[in-house]
């Protein structure tokens, strides 16, 4: 094992991710080619000359402004943004990046999400609510890098062709106040707009049923455009990518019940509606188990 292991890295370094390094480190080739210093190149797409001193050595991630800015002074031929959605899934939590580069190439995609509102139907806010509250805490650099990233995924519900998706959110997700009564309205008009999208379902599963194949967690179900049955679960930081058809096979199953379970699309959006009309608009949350 130990020739295949991977060389390790100077300690100032560990916590850059290799893509950011190269994509760093070909923005400082075509600046030295074209002859331009990096207080130049800053003037010319106006940034810092700070901020493209922490791209070229990887301390930074570019955003994709910086990019289409970049390009056309540096003359890349498009180098650059072809690593831009390598960069900006970098941004994403370490755990969650393998099923992230999955995702990305999905046809249909069907969830369950018991505690929360899922991250491709969160407001900006929401999403920095649950960041800020992360245990243990994060510096402010890294809740923007991964508020940045959950907002880029959320393309996926305005590809073309359109990606199918499904989303079964529990009562309990939409009743917890995350961020409070003002962030919590907020985020019901965009589960309401989101709902009126014509590739997407959402539905809202009560408490009342008791008893459901959802108890045990939240799950994703997705297929590749190989056509490819790939399930995903996640907790407590850990997510696992489940390829075994058997078990994937056994997610379908219960992701159906579910979906036979749960309010139907229209006492959803009947629901989703009333709470953002007056449940969180008083601030305070009130029984959605009637549609």
């Amino acid at each position: 094992m130990g020739g295949n292991q991977t060389p390790k890295r100077s300690s100032s370094n560990n916590d850059r991710p290799a893509i950011w390094v190269g994509y760093g480190r070909l923005v400082k080739l075509f600046r030295e080619r074209a002859g331009m210093t990096q207080m130049a190149l800053a003037d010319a797409i106006g940034y810092s000359v700070e901020l493209v001193g922490a791209v070229e050595q990887g301390r930074r991630p570019a955003k994709t402004t910086f990019t289409k800015a970049v390009e056309p002074i540096l003359n890349t031929g498009g180098v650059l943004q072809a690593l831009q959605d390598q960069v900006d899934l970098a941004k994403l939590p370490r755990f969650f990046q393998d099923f992230a580069a999955i995702e990305a190439e999905a046809v249909s995609r069907f969830s369950y999400d018991p505690l929360l509102i899922p991250g491709l139907l969160q407001t900006e806010e929401y999403a920095r609510a649950l960041f800020a509250g992360h245990c243990p805490p994060l510096g402010a650099e890294t809740i923007e890098q991964h508020v940045e990233a959950r907002l880029h995924r959320q393309g996926m519900l305005h590809h073309d062709p359109p990606v199918a998706l499904s989303f079964i959110i529990a009562e309990g997700a939409l009743t917890n106040p995350v961020g409070g009564g003002d962030i919590m309205h907020r985020q019901m008009l965009a589960l309401t707009e989101a709902a009126s999208l014509h590739n997407v379902e959402i539905q809202v599963m009560p408490t009342t049923p008791g008893v459901h194949p959802g108890l045990n967690g939240p799950m994703v179900l997705l297929e590749t455009t190989e056509h490819r049955h790939i399930g995903y679960v996640e907790s407590q930081e850990i997510g696992t990518v489940v390829s075994d058809p058997a078990k994937v096979s056994a997610f379908g199953l219960r992701y159906g019940k579910l979906r036979s379970q749960a309010l139907n699309v229209e006492e959803s959006a009947r629901l989703i509606n009333r709470m953002a009309g007056d449940t969180w608009n008083s601030g305070m949350p009130v029984a959605a188990t009637a549609p």
